[in-house]
């Protein structure tokens, strides 16, 4: 039984190191600025700021400037989590954006912006405290992506985007693997390219429909020099697929609602471990689904201010018969509920302001001859930003 715990303990330290994100759908952030995080992450049809580069570059062309906007803000995510009671040490981390985007010449438009799309890492002492001894994990990640981006308004009606997505994987870990052996991973960053596809339609002048397609993005592997020899897997981040409606019933309301698919299966079900230290496991069976996101959000207009309230929802890419593999990920929240602001300083300059609540979802292993081993998280966000524009 305790060979069993431990060999749950790798499989768990690897998926914290790997997929435990400053996200709330499964491991990808829902929005990336205060703007879209006020709009529950509905973003995909009409663009709230130039950080739709990274969400759907054709919504540059949506932004109404003259010359160029520019947004810069940071967040702050709270998630107070647990691994069968054992809190983890470390609740705050920081997430900076930022993007521009200028206006070229009536039909095209430039970008780029760069962002924090995944990490944090889990500090917890001891996940098996019934077993006597100590099982910590301590984990830190981090990725990064810059994007450049254009946009080209074919008709007054159809805009298409495209980016080029360069990401920065940094990651590292410390666990007791199979048979108490300490297993030490060092602090290591590989660079992955992908790309975004994105389209906007003005069905009438009240109706917006948005696309957006984020293939997947290859990171090479991971490659760790240790004692025993180089150990290497391979991580990549999944591609996506979202679609929007976005509704405006008078000039000073929008309301938009976005489907989004991430194909979690093809990145997170198996992932094979080349080499690996003693204690580890040769494959990392997660078994993650891939996951529905659904998302609303409401934006009232009132002159110098703006009030944004929205909703998100996706189901945990893993279920009870998954939670031995990902002990170490506790990316499972599901309902999130999110309240923005944006007051205008003078006609260039503005601010927004968003705090998003993951509601708390726990679960407890469920297989058959396995210990019930559960985990549990809830989630607050906050996001500033600063835009100018002209």
């Amino acid at each position: 039984m305790k060979k069993q715990l431990l060999s749950a303990a790798v499989s768990a330290a690897l998926l914290v190191m790997a997929h435990s994100a400053h996200a709330t759908n499964g491991d990808q952030m829902f929005a990336m600025s205060a703007a879209q995080a006020g709009m529950g992450g509905a973003t995909v049809a009409q663009a709230q700021d130039a950080v739709t580069v990274l969400v759907n570059p054709a919504g540059m062309a949506d932004l109404g400037i003259t010359d160029v906007r520019m947004d810069l803000g940071f967040g702050l995510l709270n998630p107070p989590r647990e691994v069968n009671g054992q809190e983890s040490d470390s609740d705050w981390y920081m997430m900076p954006t930022g993007a521009a985007v200028f206006n070229v010449n009536d039909k095209l438009f430039l970008g780029m912006g760069l962002g924090g799309i995944s990490g944090m890492g889990v500090n917890v002492d001891d996940i098996y405290a019934a077993m006597g001894g100590s099982q910590p994990i301590v984990t830190t990640k981090q990725v990064f992506r810059f994007s450049p981006a254009a946009a080209y308004k074919v008709t007054d009606a159809l805009t298409l985007g495209a980016s080029l997505n360069v990401v920065n994987q940094s990651l590292s870990m410390s666990f007791v693997g199979g048979g108490g052996t300490q297993v030490n991973l060092p602090q290591n960053q590989q660079f992955g390219f992908g790309a975004t596809l994105g389209a906007t339609y003005k069905i009438n002048p009240k109706l917006q429909a948005g696309f957006t397609y984020t293939g997947k993005t290859g990171v090479s592997d991971m490659e760790y020099n240790t004692p025993t020899g180089t150990t290497r897997f391979d991580m990549d981040m999944p591609a996506s697929a979202a679609f929007g409606l976005a509704f405006k019933p008078m000039p000073s309301l929008l309301v938009e609602a976005d489907i989004k698919r991430i194909f979690f299966n093809d990145v997170m079900d198996r992932v094979t471990v080349t080499n690996p230290q003693p204690g580890m496991p040769p494959v990392l069976a997660f078994g993650w689904d891939d996951q529905t996101v659904y998302s609303i959000g409401v934006k009232k207009d009132m002159g110098k201010m703006a009030v944004s309230v929205g909703y998100n929802y996706g189901e945990s890419p893993i279920g009870p018969e998954d939670v031995n593999a990902n002990l170490g990920s506790t990316a499972i929240v599901e309902h999130h509920l999110s309240f923005g602001l944006t007051r205008k300083f003078s006609d260039k300059v503005s601010g927004s302001f968003a705090y998003t609540h993951a509601f708390e979802n726990e679960l407890t292993s469920n297989v058959v001859g396995q210990p019930a081993n559960t985990i549990k998280i809830s989630q607050n966000q906050y996001n500033l930003n600063i835009s100018y524009k002209f």
